[in-house]
């Protein structure tokens, strides 16, 4: 299919997908209405990133497929290319005039010139990022996509599915080209992380190509297709002569280039080692905590919350009769009590699972008292496949698409069972699925009520934020049964408070790898692998872990700010559906939206009519 009409299919089904009024009618211009606009951002967007549309699920349901047999384009020209996109539309946007605008689309205005702009300055910044890592680089983030976001519902998609292993080559070789442009720049991963990368390689690679995970997966998705037979002996041939003769070798060239790159590599951690790295980090840190925070103001900021909540953790170990006077060396052992482990086997990591899934079956149960607004989507809970489980975090969230195919899924990290004490499986399934992630992110993908974009951008102060006050949330009405649950609760927030300390500290305090994880063990009791994977992660991905203490601090004044203005007639169910109905918001937004909410509230408390808009 030729550029020109892919992006008009693309702009067509978007717009079809978002309710379908009527067409842009400017597709190169300014188009004449701003509700148009949003949807053309989204539109193109979208046509620079087939893996995204794949993981939506927009085009599908209109039986438009050109996207699935292609992966995104992961070159430095295309990087450039849509950094002077994104200047183009913060141009556009601004020839708007905002004033002229309904109070609605001012906020979507709002929103997206936060966005936009912020991503603009960071263009400085472009190559400043690692895209082979351990945590999610694109070595990893491929296979992942293959197994766990392309579906194979008939044999078209089987077809699409070998298509896009023919093209692993393209996307590492353009990955690959990235880095050796970034070491030129002086931009290098540490070396712990390519020595992390290395033995993933090697690992994934290690099979014979027939027995490969992405050719199994393949394999076993077929009859539930309606495919069997010799069709689905073809395909899953095709699939194994990609693997043999286009993914190993490509991971071959990728091999060789960590190689090169290992000689090049140093201890240094931090950011501050790279080209003009201090201002690099203050931008991450604004681009996360969607703030004016300065790195010295979160450290602050980080070490105060952990004083705090360790006072209300050794007030609960005391109460159980636990020395708590070493608080680190007490939670260690905790961490080890046999009582709140599982069986180091198979059979122990599915009654995690299960209970994992119990869990959120129960807290479902309780949300209709606290939340006027549910999802439709269902959320279930599946392990990070094995592959990827050494550089990865203890869970993450994928939210469900938006067709409805699949459910959201709460991943989670099987890699040691040491790292999963029974007292903390209630606040993460509270924080990944409901009423976390799953809660907050299905909500925004299903209200139709917001411009598309605002369904789909994800603010990580407010994501993150609102995980981690649903944890709060979830102690504070009750969902933690013993006093062991709610000691869970708050070593997940301590976590969390640490991260401010720890992320400042290796990247605007020049910490070593081995300091910041020296002061998580010592601070938090952790077990080590955790608190190794966790410090990685932070050095690969600057700021983001600031992101929901931060957040969950501004909900929190905010619930504050709402319950003394308004008194008795606070209503809990009401907040909350103020909060989340705007979809994810940077925080000054978010401040100003439920400034009118409260002033609105407060007219009808006190018997007036709510303001004009």
């Amino acid at each position: 299919m030729g550029r020109a009409l892919r992006w008009t299919a693309l702009a067509l089904a978007a717009l079809l997908a978002a309710a379908a009024l009527f067409l842009v009618p400017t597709v190169w211009g300014t188009p004449w209405s701003i509700d148009h606009f949003f949807l053309r951002v989204v539109a193109r967007f979208g046509l620079q990133s087939p893996m995204l549309l794949s993981q939506l699920r927009i085009l599908e349901p209109y039986g438009i497929h050109f996207h699935s047999d292609d992966l995104d384009d992961f070159s430095v020209a295309f990087a450039r290319k849509r950094a002077a996109w994104l200047r183009d539309e913060l141009d556009t946007l601004r020839s708007y005039e905002r004033a002229s605008l309904a109070p609605d689309r001012r906020r979507s205005y709002d929103v997206m010139e936060w966005f936009l702009a912020t991503l603009v300055e960071g263009e400085p910044f472009l190559f400043h990022d690692y895209p082979i890592n351990q945590l999610e680089g694109v070595q990893s983030a491929l296979p992942d996509f293959m197994l766990n976001v392309h579906q194979v519902n008939d044999a078209d998609e089987a077809g699409y599915y070998v298509a896009r292993l023919s093209k692993f080559g393209a996307a590492l070789d353009q990955a690959g080209e990235g880095m050796r442009h970034r070491a030129r720049l002086g931009v290098v991963p540490p070396r712990f992380v390519i020595e992390r990368v290395q033995r993933e390689v090697a690992g994934f690679t290690a099979p014979a190509p027939g027995e490969h995970v992405l050719v199994r997966h393949l394999a076993e998705r077929l009859p539930e297709a309606g495919v069997d037979g010799e069709r689905a002996a073809r395909l899953v041939e095709a699939a194994r002569r990609e693997i043999e003769t286009t993914v190993y070798p490509a991971y071959g060239r990728l091999a060789a280039l960590l190689d090169e790159l290992h000689a090049l590599a140093t201890g240094e951690d931090g950011v501050w080692k790279l080209p003009d790295g201090e201002a690099y980090y203050a931008w991450a840190l604004r681009l996360h905590t969607t703030t004016k925070l300065s790195a010295d103001e979160i450290h602050r900021l980080g070490l105060a919350e952990s004083e705090r909540i360790q006072g209300e953790i050794r007030a609960i170990l005391e109460g159980e009769g636990v020395d708590a006077s070493d608080l680190p060396r007490a939670l260690q052992a905790l961490h080890a009590d046999p009582r709140f482990l599982y069986p180091d086997s198979d059979a122990g990591r599915q009654a995690i699972l299960a209970d994992y899934q119990a869990i959120i079956d129960e807290a479902a149960a309780r949300l209709p008292r606290y939340f006027g607004r549910l999802p439709e989507a269902p959320v279930v809970v599946e392990r990070i496949p094995p592959f990827k489980e050494d550089g990865a975090p203890g869970a993450y969230y994928r939210p469900p698409p938006l067709d409805g195919s699949r459910p959201g899924v709460f991943y989670a990290n099987l890699r040691s069972v040491r790292e999963i004490a029974r007292f903390g499986m209630r606040t993460l399934a509270y924080h990944e699925a409901i009423p976390g992630h799953h809660l907050q992110i299905a909500l925004a993908f299903e209200n139709r009520s917001l411009p598309l974009f605002r369904r789909l951008v994800p603010f990580s102060a407010f994501v993150e934020g609102w995980a981690l006050y649903a944890e709060r949330l979830a102690a504070e009405e009750g969902f933690q049964p013993t006093p062991y649950d709610r000691l869970g609760q708050l070593v997940a927030e301590l976590f969390r408070a640490v991260r401010l300390v720890v992320d400042t500290g290796i990247h605007a305090r020049r910490w070593t790898r081995e300091q910041a994880i020296d002061t998580m063990r010592r601070n938090t009791g952790m077990p080590e692998t955790d608190v190794v994977a966790e410090i990685e992660r932070y050095i690969v991905s600057p700021g983001q872990a600031c992101a929901y203490k931060v957040g969950q601090l501004e909900i929190l004044e905010l619930r504050r700010r709402a319950r003394a203005a308004l008194g008795d007639a606070f209503d809990l169910r009401a907040f909350h559906d103020a909060l989340l109905g705007g979809g994810s918001l940077p925080l000054v937004i978010l401040d100003q939206a439920l400034e009118t909410w409260l002033l609105d509230a407060t007219r009808r408390a006190a018997g007036a009519r709510p303001r004009e808009p």
